[in-house]
């Protein structure tokens, strides 16, 4: 296996510690130090049992260094971890046996075949022979690897490597499992099969830590997000929660007749409703976009239109974007993910907790 490869047991395993209130993965404080940079700086989270928890943040942010230290990969400076129960500096071994880890690098042994890689794996996570067979073959086939099962990894693409580390770090069905910006290079099938899987693995109980850049990715699996910026948490909560500290709602009107959108705009702007600036007309779409911050102002802006004998076909509200959150927080734009899977605040690091 390669090395800083973590793989979990399953979640029937007897020997996992005693839960702590209803969080799976508690830190307080957590500091990690490159030197002179501080990677983290105090970080602070929580991650429900059962839950999804979506990490953000900028490259060099933090995020793969948290990743590393919750899954004992690395040694903390300070503060602590709790994963499962256990304590990740003093109870290393013990929460290598509850966790499973996809990193930022395809983890395979390429001279085995895909199914020998998850078979290899499954015996070594105490599966009886037969058990590791079938997890094997399920798992082959739940990421589309079936035809390649005997086929040697090293001869595998890039994306099917990926898909292979995922069901690799999947086949022990871990208590909590840590993904690190998994579906990076994977073509958009694949990403869909990656989130049916993790979506299957909670509803049977799982507990997931996700870092992403993409915004859809941690739109479509967290229940709650946390942004992280040189090595602090800046921002968390609920998707809805996040895109409502960013300023209000969208208020998007769809007039019967789309050639009356200027006229919709003007009128807007010559009313100078309280609290309403900035109406705008979006051509393309045939629409006229209000920024609000009530229900009230809602209903000012359609009350006007309709005084002023404005025919509306459709109205809506939108929330700012992921995306829009994420600039908001952070001060940058979501990047794609680094096709090398690289955190800048871990690429000089090789350093594994004893």
């Amino acid at each position: 296996m390669a090395p800083g490869t973590v793989v979990g047991m399953t979640r029937n395993d007897t020997s996992r510690g005693a839960g702590s209130g209803g969080n799976a993965v508690e830190v307080r404080g957590l500091v990690k130090h490159f030197g002179a940079t501080k990677a983290l700086d105090g970080i602070d989270l929580d991650v429900r049992e059962g839950t999804v928890l979506g990490v953000l943040g900028p490259n060099g942010a933090g995020k793969t260094t948290l990743v590393r230290c919750l899954s004992t990969l690395l040694r903390p400076d300070a503060g602590t971890a709790r994963v499962g129960g256990y304590d990740v500096v003093a109870q290393p071994r013990q929460l290598r046996r509850v966790i499973g880890l996809t990193g930022q690098y395809a983890s395979v042994d390429e001279k085995l075949s895909g199914f020998e890689n998850l078979y290899m794996i499954g015996r070594l996570l105490d599966l009886s022979r037969k058990e590791a067979r079938r997890r094997g073959e399920e798992m082959l086939e739940r990421f589309s690897l079936t035809e390649a099962a005997k086929r040697p990894a090293g001869q595998y693409s890039g994306g099917m490597r990926r898909r292979l580390d995922l069901a690799a770090s999947m086949i022990g069905q871990p208590s909590v499992l840590y993904l690190d910006e998994p579906t990076t290079g994977l073509d958009p099938r694949t990403r869909n099969e990656v989130w049916e899987e993790v979506r299957r693995m909670v509803s049977e109980g799982a507990t997931v830590l996700l870092t992403t850049q993409y915004m859809e990715e941690a739109e479509q699996l967290a229940h709650e997000l946390t942004v992280i910026d040189r090595g602090q948490v800046i921002a968390g909560g609920r998707v809805d929660e996040l895109k409502a500290k960013v300023g209000g709602r969208t208020l998007q009107i769809r007039p019967a007749d789309r050639a009356e959108v200027p006229r919709m705009v003007g009128a807007l702007a010559q009313a100078r409703l309280d609290g309403i600036a900035g109406a705008t007309a979006d051509e393309a779409e045939g629409t006229v976009n209000v920024p609000i911050i009530s229900d009230e102002q809602l209903t000012a802006v359609v009350g006007l239109l309709g005084s002023r004998g404005f025919a509306i076909s459709g109205i809506s509200t939108h929330l700012p974007s992921l995306d829009e959150v994420f600039l908001a927080v952070t001060g940058q734009k979501a990047s794609a993910p680094q096709q090398d899977g690289a955190d800048t605040d871990t690429d000089a690091l090789q350093e594994v907790a004893a």
